[in-house]
């Protein structure tokens, strides 16, 4: 009887201890949610360590329900819920050693979440590094030379700024979908870009971050793919100004080449031109620095000035700024690899590759013509080579489109058509995986759209910098560093702190100043009529 009494009282003592631990710790963790930078991340702390406890007890009962069902069924049937790596399906991705199958796709992740799906095949960090290059390293090279006709000297530096921001930017945005559990060990807790959104607006707002992140996915995606009707049309026009066909007219007519885009059910068909198309691209890069370099004796250095334009030299930094976008596609890519302790080092060297690269194929074009540089360069090239040149630009720019245009089609679906009870439209897809026909037709809608922005504004590097400006300096500079600030404010030392808060600082300026001017460098051009 003693023993039973001591035991109650103890019992009751434990209890009440833990109530007041409990209230106390609420007290505080409603203090800091009042500072805002640290309320996340003491809420996802308090459970990592209940949640690994029920994982592992959950575990362990599936594993004694698995052995009697063998035992029971002599092993028929066993497999029918396991996936190939023996994991049940449904399973939670979350384990006690850090390591396991890759969380499943976000509904709000949109196409990036897709691409990072656990059935998918693993790569290598050189494959990686190849995805990053194609990123950054695509037809947007083609107006840094217009770049450094408003910036000089500065806009070099702000190529190398560029490269370093951006690189940095990456990495913390792939350190935000990582958590320490209680051993210590850095486990994958969230999925997308998308997802680290959303878990900086909870709990008051969880969802607000991930349509801040879609809306801005979506307006960059399809901003790229107006941008290659827009230098599919400049290019032929240029390359054949003899015949009677204008601008508008030949991105009509790439726009009908792009209506089978509309068709595309996955980018199985577009991967196996995407190594082809690329190689073209150096090649073509290739021919038009050899050109360069013939003219050498030529190069106006006395042109490259210190001083800038200020009225365009903010429409440069969006195009620079632009030339680098890769985060969206990041989560998705770290979350494939073989070795994501590898994606540090694969994020350095293709970046630095990439400063080269741009900074002498932009120095080395603007030497060649100088205050003559267009906004697409190969148009500065003679007419006998310029043909040959913008032919191949335009096939690569006609095999890009439909990368951006699934992407920007398969966010749209997940926001607004496959969301379940909170869908605003009904699902794009019959019972039998099939596309509707409205569907379709909101499909080729999207194409069109394309066309008619690149028909009424066929202006290539301020549609650049307008893009750069809104939503890659959004995307690559602010977002990153204030995510970074409040899922990990604790752990930053101060220089991080530092670096964090002036980049952001930094890029809320840029792309402010830089959207104003390509806006009023839109309506100068729109309303003078000036040429493309």
């Amino acid at each position: 009887m003693a023993t039973l009494i001591r035991s109650k009282i103890s019992n009751k003592l434990s209890n009440a201890a833990t109530t007041v631990t409990n209230k106390s710790q609420a007290k505080v963790s409603g203090m800091f949610a009042k500072l805002g930078f640290q309320a996340a991340t003491d809420e996802e702390a308090l459970g990592f360590a209940a949640c690994d406890d029920l994982d592992y007890d959950h575990r362990q009962g599936l594993q004694m329900d698995i052995l009697k069902n063998d035992e029971m069924g002599g092993g028929e049937g066993g497999g029918g819920e396991m996936g190939g790596d023996g994991t049940v399906e449904g399973d939670s991705h979350y384990q006690r050693d850090g390591t396991g199958p890759p969380p499943s796709a976000s509904k709000d992740g949109g196409f990036c979440s897709e691409l990072g799906g656990p059935d998918k095949p693993r790569i290598t960090a050189w494959e990686a590094g190849w995805n990053v290059t194609n990123a950054i390293q695509g037809m947007f090279v083609l107006g840094l030379p217009y770049a450094i006709l408003h910036g000089g000297y500065l806009g070099l530096f702000l190529i190398i700024f560029a490269a370093v921001v951006c690189c940095y930017t990456g990495k913390i945005l792939i350190s935000c979908l990582y958590e320490e559990n209680e051993d210590g060990q850095l486990v994958r807790v969230r999925d997308s870009y998308v997802d680290i959104a959303n878990a900086c607006c909870a709990p008051r707002f969880p969802s607000l971050g991930g349509h801040v992140v879609n809306v801005a996915q979506i307006i960059e995606l399809v901003m790229t793919c107006i941008l290659y009707v827009v230098v599919s049309g400049n290019l032929m026009y240029n390359s054949f100004p003899n015949l009677p066909v204008s601008q508008r007219s030949w991105a009509i007519i790439a726009t009908a080449a792009l209506l089978p885009c509309a068709f595309l059910k996955n980018l199985k068909a577009v991967s196996k031109f995407s190594l082809l198309c690329t190689m073209a691209h150096f090649v073509i890069n290739i021919l038009v620095i050899a050109y360069c370099l013939s003219r050498a004796r030529d190069w106006a250095w006395d042109k490259v000035k210190f001083y800038i334009d200020v009225k365009k030299f903010p429409i440069s930094i969006g195009i620079i700024v632009f030339s680098y976008t890769s985060q969206i596609f990041l989560p998705s890519l770290e979350g494939n690899m073989q070795k994501p302790s590898e994606f540090h080092c694969m994020m350095n060297w293709t970046h630095i590759a990439a400063c080269i690269l741009k900074g002498l194929f932009a120095l080395v074009a603007y030497l060649t013509w100088a205050d003559e540089t267009k906004e697409v360069i190969t148009d500065n090239l003679p007419s006998s080579i310029r043909a040959v040149v913008n032919i191949f630009l335009v096939a690569k720019a006609l095999l890009s489109y439909p990368l951006p245009f699934f992407a920007a089609v398969e966010v749209l679906e997940k926001t607004f058509f496959q969301d379940g009870g909170r869908a605003f439209f009904p699902d794009c897809y019959g019972g039998d995986g099939r596309l509707k026909s409205w569907g379709l037709s909101l499909r080729c809608a999207l194409v069109v759209f394309t066309m008619l922005m690149a028909i009424y504004v066929p202006h290539f590097a301020l549609l650049m910098g307008l893009t750069g400006s809104l939503t890659g300096a959004g995307l690559c500079f602010l977002l990153p560093s204030l995510f970074h600030l409040k899922l990990l404010w604790r752990k930053l030392l101060w220089h991080q702190v530092f670096f964090d808060v002036a980049i952001f600082v930094i890029g809320g300026i840029c792309s402010i100043s830089g959207f104003i001017h390509s806006v009023e460098g839109l309506i100068e051009a729109y309303k003078y009529n000036l040429p493309d």
